[in-house]
């Protein structure tokens, strides 16, 4: 059986959106305060993906100067329904204290390609937004809202509200879905199946502690149901996480959480989730911030994890446990291809010219193949592959 290596995007590449298009899965990036802001990934294997374009290209679309650090766009969601792409992403122009000024967006294409339209406001009271295609025709908004009262009166805060696609606007009664003193959660996307709305949402931040919830409801306004799986290792007050790496500081894949769904054309299930490898340095003891902290070189990258649900309709990962896995089996659909290509005598290089950083050594990578640096590709190349 084929594996796919993680992280499948390696080197800066979070808060990661996927999505089915036939035989294509597509997935959305963000680059913070950096242009070009999100970046899309074609992939029809899971394995390997190829970088094919920059939606926001233009300044009316996308301006970022005067943005500070850690600040630009936040976790794109990208999603389709009946021919049309929508990505819908925030703009984080400033936060400080309590206080933050969140922007968020909505731009649309009949190709993944472009041309993406000019950006529709949404509302700016909240960061994360995630647009979800109900079977009825109906589309809501969902995201995480900031509290900037002190104390805060909830840590976790969810909110949904209806979208008009036709008027491109927000529309109807803004509802609190989730609301905490104790788990925060953001990075929310709604999924339905089998009758229920399930509700998954990235926990405790982006740091060492991050995670990965699920919740249900029988209806898309709640209440919702917290999924609590048994785990040995959590402390009273943590998250209920299907995955995470926490407490597990031995672990390759570090801050695993920020998890988005698909299902292939064969029925099987894969999240896509953030991550980062530490190196093997550490902040001074004495720093004024982070003291003693792992460094992440390299930012959050992107890997993947295969899913399965339950008897009960509860999601959790196909190999048990709640901790990320350096491969996952591939779909079925990446065996088919790979097959096809062998058999039509088919080469995997495009022909497209690669220079890469080569390194000496023979050192192992977690596929088991000689370790290479990222590909850095050349005029009229845009290939990444993920494959190891």
């Amino acid at each position: 059986m084929k594996k796919i290596c993680n992280p499948i995007l390696r080197g800066y590449h979070p808060d990661p959106s996927i999505i089915r298009v036939g035989e294509d899965y597509y997935v959305a990036t963000s680059t913070f305060e950096w242009w070009p802001g999100v970046r899309l990934h074609h992939s029809r294997d899971l394995i390997r993906w190829e970088l094919i374009e920059y939606p926001l290209n233009r300044v009316s679309q996308l301006d970022l100067r005067g943005v500070g650090p850690s600040q630009g766009i936040w976790a794109p969601c990208l999603t389709y329904d009946k021919g049309t792409f929508y990505l819908v992403y925030t703009v984080v122009k400033a936060f400080y204290c309590n206080m933050y000024d969140t922007e968020n967006y909505l731009v649309k294409a009949k190709d993944i390609h472009g041309p993406w339209s000019e950006p529709v406001a949404l509302n700016n009271f909240g960061f994360d937004p995630s647009l979800f295609h109900d079977e009825d025709g109906r589309k809501y908004m969902v995201s995480m809202v900031t509290d900037h009262r002190v104390p805060k009166k909830y840590v976790g805060r969810l909110v949904l509200q209806e979208f008009d696609a036709s008027e491109e606007r927000m529309t109807g009664p803004v509802r609190d879905i989730y609301r905490a003193d104790g788990i925060f959660l953001e990075g929310p996307h709604i999924f339905k199946r089998n009758g229920w709305y399930y509700l998954f949402s990235a926990d405790t931040g982006t740091g060492e502690g991050h995670g990965q919830t699920i919740q249900r409801s029988r209806d898309v306004w709640g209440p919702y149901e917290m999924y609590r799986p048994y785990d040995g290792k959590r402390q009273p007050g943590e998250a209920y996480s299907i995955l995470t790496s926490r407490h597990h500081e031995e672990l390759p894949l570090q801050k695993a959480g920020h998890c988005d769904l698909v299902e292939t054309q064969d029925g099987e299930w894969y999240a896509v989730h953030l991550c980062g490898r530490a190196s093997e340095d550490r902040n001074p003891e004495d720093a004024e911030r982070f003291a003693g902290a792992r460094r992440y070189m390299l930012g959050q990258e992107t890997a993947i994890q295969r899913m399965r649900w339950m008897e009960d309709g509860w999601l959790v990962l196909a190999e048990g446990g709640n901790t990320p896995r350096e491969t996952a089996d591939a779909p079925r659909c990446a065996e088919r291809r790979f097959e096809g290509e062998a058999l039509a005598g088919e080469e995997r290089d495009s022909g497209e010219t690669l220079t890469r950083d080569e390194f000496e050594g023979e050192g192992e990578y977690p596929c088991g193949s000689v370790h290479r640096g990222s590909c850095i590709p050349v005029k009229g190349s845009k290939e990444l592959s993920g494959s190891g």
